[in-house]
């Protein structure tokens, strides 16, 4: 459990950051690409897309492999499964907690409708 929300809490982290999550848009086409044109579109240095690119390494949102002296990025999908699954669960809480206050707010409109028909008024 706590291995789970160390991970989970890297994942959040490394989607936190804008430029993090541009890097990932790019690589959403399931192949590699070397850091040096990963980093063409973004007006930093290439140290601080190094960095970027460990923290998204260290969340398991890529794998690197190197080729001589080129670094290989690929985006890793399952490496948003925790995310995926964190927030399914949350959705599961949030829609049955929503079915039961639809399913009281049928109750009382239903009430105030008998109300209504026998003539007594609620304030």
């Amino acid at each position: 459990m706590v291995n789970n929300q160390k991970r989970l809490t890297a994942v959040f982290a490394a989607l936190a950051d804008p430029t993090r999550r541009r890097i990932l848009v790019r690589l959403a086409n399931g192949e590699e690409d070397a850091v040096t044109r990963l980093a063409k579109p973004f007006r930093i240095s290439l140290p601080a897309i190094s960095r970027h690119l460990r923290v998204l390494e260290s969340a398991r949102l890529i794998d690197r492999r190197r080729a001589g002296r080129v670094h290989l990025i690929r985006a890793r999908a399952e490496g948003l499964q925790p995310a995926r699954d964190w927030i399914a669960q949350c959705a599961a809480g949030w829609e049955f907690s929503f079915d039961a206050l639809d399913g009281l707010l049928k109750k009382e409109l239903g009430k105030e409708k008998e109300d209504e028909v026998r003539g007594i008024h609620r304030r």
